[in-house]
């Protein structure tokens, strides 16, 4: 989809980081907006930062399928129909995985999975009824490619992320749609991931808040040193107008996949050692 002006963009998770990022990017098309997220003050910021761009906010979970479709009711009936959807909401939390809790799994889930999962039962359907081009960006992570110790949860859940993904874009090839699909792995950004316990729900309080220290700190170190946001905005735009599946942000990345599949089908454990 080369022509992005006039269109209609959907973002969660756009209250910071990449979500406010690929917002400001698409506002830079004369894309019209809808963004989502669960921080009202930091939504209502970045509103404001894209200028005259035609914005509708909504203060959304993205695990909570209701509220998912009241998204798409607005998207779709106030700005007329939606081409571009980035399924960006995520948070992280580290740990070995036999020490996290049922509500971590289920606040992990529940927004990198079902938030994916919510987005596009919500607004394939419609975007396949209104017919002609469009585009889905699911933000995965590397993690959903190569996972690492101590971050068993946050990786399972974009390892599922990933797959439901490619599951997406081959069915909407033999669908014969035009809409086709981006999976955004993203390395190391400076986001605000390595504080998602702020937005956790009370409902699914950690019994240790903050997760694992020695996991926490090493992904405070990778945020602190990552890319900026808007890098991995442009790069997202690039892909939607390449029509490219897999987007890895970081170089070195595609040797790192080779050399895991090398060790998988040598009947390694890959990353260990």
């Amino acid at each position: 989809m080369r022509e992005l002006s006039g269109r209609v963009a959907v973002v969660t998770g756009a209250a910071s980081g990449i979500g406010r990022a690929l917002a400001l990017r698409f506002a830079a098309e004369r894309m019209s907006l809808m963004l989502a997220d669960v921080d009202p003050g930091g939504l209502a910021e970045t509103a404001a930062l894209a200028g005259d761009a035609p914005v509708l906010t909504q203060v959304t979970d993205v695990s909570d399928e209701a509220a998912v479709r009241h998204l798409a009711d607005r998207a779709f009936g106030e700005l007329g129909g939606v081409h571009v959807l980035c399924n960006n909401a995520g948070v992280y939390q580290g740990g070995r995985l036999w020490t996290r809790t049922f509500e971590d799994f289920t606040w992990l889930l529940g927004v990198n999975l079902w938030g994916v999962l919510n987005g596009v039962r919500a607004f394939v359907p419609r975007m396949l009824e209104q017919g002609g081009e469009g585009h889905i960006v699911n933000t995965v992570s590397v993690a959903g490619l190569l996972a690492t110790r101590r971050s068993g949860g946050y990786a399972l859940t974009k390892y599922a992320a990933l797959a439901a993904s490619q599951a997406l874009a081959q069915d909407l090839i033999a669908a014969g749609s035009a809409i086709r699909v981006t999976a955004l792995c993203p390395g190391a950004v400076r986001t605000e991931i390595h504080r998602s316990e702020r937005v956790r729900p009370a409902g699914l309080a950690a019994a240790r808040p903050g997760g694992d220290p020695e996991s926490q700190h090493a992904i405070d170190g990778l945020v602190e040193q990552g890319m900026d946001p808007s890098q991995v905005a442009e790069l997202v735009v690039q892909a939607i107008r390449e029509e490219r599946f897999l987007l890895l942000t970081h170089p070195g990345y595609d040797g790192r996949l080779r050399a895991q599949l090398e060790t998988l089908l040598a009947g390694g454990v890959p990353g260990h050692g």
